[in-house]
């Protein structure tokens, strides 16, 4: 089966894209360290079992063999890589890479279901500034908010009030993180890919 992978370069930060079809995972699985090989016997569900092992085959692409870990919230990091962040939505996986700063990666397929949600994810004062009918930008806010959940380095957040949006020109917006004690802001860059949403910071995040 053939695979198509492409990338998109913004600065610092290098986003990696594999889109794939249905397929066996089983053919695949040379692209899985020994630790990740008894990690994927684990599942039992085939979308999970071709999700796990596209990303492997995208990090073998990019990285070789380097092993992916994840840390006490669950952040994914390659020792002696720089920063990644990984991503999933239907049939795609997308791996973002900067050696600068920590990233959040976001991807979500446009569809409907962001309309429907945008009460849990969307603040008052979001809702009056943004095109709450527009799937589009309603998906923008959700893949935004959930890169924004990546950077905030705690798992308990509440979408509403901890996470603030604000639309800039073009592809930039600003996010704000509003954790205990102390505040986070940071820019992210945001634009349509075929059928989906890529969602990533395109600064570091930094404190009020």
């Amino acid at each position: 089966m053939d695979f198509n992978i492409d990338q998109f370069v913004f600065e610092d930060t290098v986003i990696h894209f594999l889109e794939y079809d249905n397929f066996d995972p089983v053919d695949y699985l040379e692209h899985l360290t020994s630790d990740e090989l008894e990690r994927y016997h684990s599942f039992n569900h085939i979308k999970r079992q071709r999700e796990f092992v596209a990303t492997r085959i995208l990090r073998h692409q990019v990285f070789g063999y380097a092993h992916i870990h994840y840390n006490s919230v669950g952040a994914p990091y390659i020792n002696g890589e720089g920063y990644i962040s990984i991503s999933h939505a239907a049939n795609f996986v997308a791996i973002a890479f900067n050696r600068k700063f920590p990233l959040g990666l976001d991807v979500e397929l446009i569809r409907d279901k962001a309309l429907r949600l945008r009460s849990k994810f969307l603040t008052e004062e979001e809702t009056s500034a943004l095109e709450i009918d527009n799937p589009v930008e309603m998906t923008m806010c959700w893949s935004a908010k959930e890169a924004l959940y990546k950077l905030a380095g705690r798992k308990k957040i509440d979408f509403r009030k901890d996470l603030h949006l604000a639309k800039g020109m073009g592809f930039s917006w600003k996010g704000k993180i509003m954790n205990p004690g102390q505040i986070l802001f940071v820019d992210l860059h945001i634009f349509e890919y075929k059928n989906y949403i890529i969602t990533f910071n395109s600064s570091s995040v930094v404190t009020a």
